[in-house]
C-alpha cells in the first residue's frame, strides 16, 4: 500500500466514525423525543395541575392562577444532562423574547441535584427566568420520562404539548398558544401526587407490590423474617454521569460492586428498583445482562417508590429490618452498606 493510499484510507475510517456517531447521536435524539412525546400522549389536551412552586428565590408561583390569564411554559432539566445544558441558550432566547406574554418556568428535576449546583448552573449560562426545584410530584403529574421535556400549557389551562427536542415543533407550539386569546379555562387538574403514602425511619412499610424483571411479585409490606435492602438506582448512572457527573457514576459502581459481593451471603432479601428517567423495561434488562448483576431489577416507572421512601439521589439504598420496617437509609456517600446490615441482622 502506498503512502498516499494509505492516507486516503486512513481518512475514509475517520469519516465513516464521524458518521456513525453522527447517526449514533442522532438516535439519540430520536429516541428522546419517542419517549417524550409517548409518555405526553395521554395528557395532550387535559387540564394542567393546579401546583404550588417555589422558586430557589423564594417566591411562590400558582400555576392555576396563570391559567385564563397568560401561557406557561415549564421546562424540565437536570444540572448533569447534557442535552439540557445544549438548549439552555436558546431556553433563554425565548425567556428574553416571549417572557412577557409567557410564563416560562425552568424546573430542575432534583433527580441527583441540589441547590448549589443550580444556582451555579443559572450564574453561569445567564439564566433570567424563574427556576424551581421539584420533589418529584409535578414530574409525576407530568409523565416526566427524559430530560429536556418541555410542557406547554395554553391560556385555557389545558397541555399543549410535551417534547424533549428544541425543534420547529416546539416554537410552532409556543407561537400557538402565544397567540391564544380569551377562552374557556378548563378546571385545573387535582395535585394527588403528595398524597400517597411516604415512608420514614421507623415506619412499617405497607401496601407496596411490584414486579421483577423475570416475573416475580414482591409484596415489601409482608414481614419475611429477614432484613430486606432497596437499591434505588439508574442503568445509565456509570457510563453517562462519568463526565457530567463524576462523583455520582463512581457512587453508582460503588454501590453496584458491593451489593453483589453482599448478595452472594444469606440473611438479606436484595431489590434493586430502578428510576423510570430515560429507562425502559428493555434498558434495565440490558444493564442486568451487560453488568452480569445478582440483583433482583424492578423498574419504577413513574418513580412513585422513589417519592415513598424520600430517593431523590442515586444510589440510595433503603434498610427495612426483619419485620418490614425502615431501619436506615444510605445516601450515595454513605460507604458503610455492610456494617449498617449487621446492625438490623436478626440476633
Amino acid at each position: 500500500m502506498t503512502l498516499t493510499t494509505r492516507i486516503k484510507w486512513l481518512i475514509s475510517l475517520a469519516l465513516l466514525a464521524i458518521a456513525s456517531q453522527g447517526v449514533h447521536a442522532q438516535d439519540s435524539i430520536d429516541e428522546g423525543e419517542r419517549r417524550a412525546q409517548h409518555a405526553g400522549a395521554s395528557l395532550i389536551g387535559k387540564p394542567a395541575p393546579a401546583a404550588v412552586l417555589e422558586t430557589i428565590d423564594g417566591e411562590r408561583i400558582d400555576l392555576s392562577q396563570l391559567y385564563g390569564k397568560k401561557p406557561v411554559y415549564l421546562k424540565f432539566w437536570a444540572t448533569w444532562c447534557v442535552p439540557c445544558r445544549q438548549q439552555m441558550p436558546g431556553f433563554e432566547e425565548v425567556q428574553q423574547a416571549l417572557g412577557e406574554d409567557i410564563q416560562i418556568i425552568a424546573v430542575n428535576t432534583g433527580f441527583s441535584d441540589d441547590i448549589e449546583s443550580v444556582r451555579a448552573y443559572r450564574e453561569e449560562l445567564g439564566l433570567s427566568m424563574p427556576i424551581v426545584v421539584d420533589d418529584g410530584s409535578l414530574a409525576a403529574a407530568l409523565n416526566l420520562r427524559v430530560t429536556p421535556q418541555h410542557v406547554l400549557i395554553g391560556q385555557d389551562g389545558r397541555i399543549a404539548h410535551i417534547g424533549h427536542l428544541d425543534d420547529p415543533q416546539l416554537h410552532a407550539a409556543l407561537n400557538r398558544i402565544k397567540a391564544v386569546g380569551d377562552t374557556t379555562v378548563a378546571a385545573p387538574a387535582p395535585d394527588t401526587a403528595d398524597k400517597a403514602r411516604r415512608f420514614g425511619i421507623g415506619d412499617q412499610v405497607e401496601g407496596v407490590q411490584l414486579t421483577t424483571l423475570d416475573g416475580t411479585a414482591v409484596s415489601l409490606g409482608q414481614a419475611s423474617g429477614k432484613p430486606r435492602a432497596l437499591v434505588f438506582f439508574a442503568p445509565w448512572c456509570e457510563p453517562y454521569l462519568a463526565e457530567s457527573r463524576p462523583q455520582t457514576s463512581q457512587a453508582c459502581q460503588r454501590v453496584r460492586q458491593d451489593v453483589d459481593k453482599l448478595a452472594a451471603q444469606s440473611g438479606v432479601d436484595w431489590l434493586g428498583i430502578s428510576s423510570g428517567l430515560w429507562t425502559s423495561k428493555e434498558d434495565l434488562q440490558d444493564y442486568k445482562t451487560s453488568t452480569d448483576t445478582r440483583l433482583p431489577l424492578a423498574l419504577d416507572e413513574d418513580d412513585g417508590l422513589f417519592r415513598a421512601f424520600g430517593v431523590r439521589d442515586i444510589p440510595s439504598v433503603v434498610l427495612l429490618d426483619a419485620q418490614g420496617r425502615v431501619a436506615q437509609v444510605l445516601a450515595p456517600q454513605d460507604t458503610q452498606l455492610a456494617e449498617a446490615l449487621n446492625a438490623i441482622a436478626p440476633r
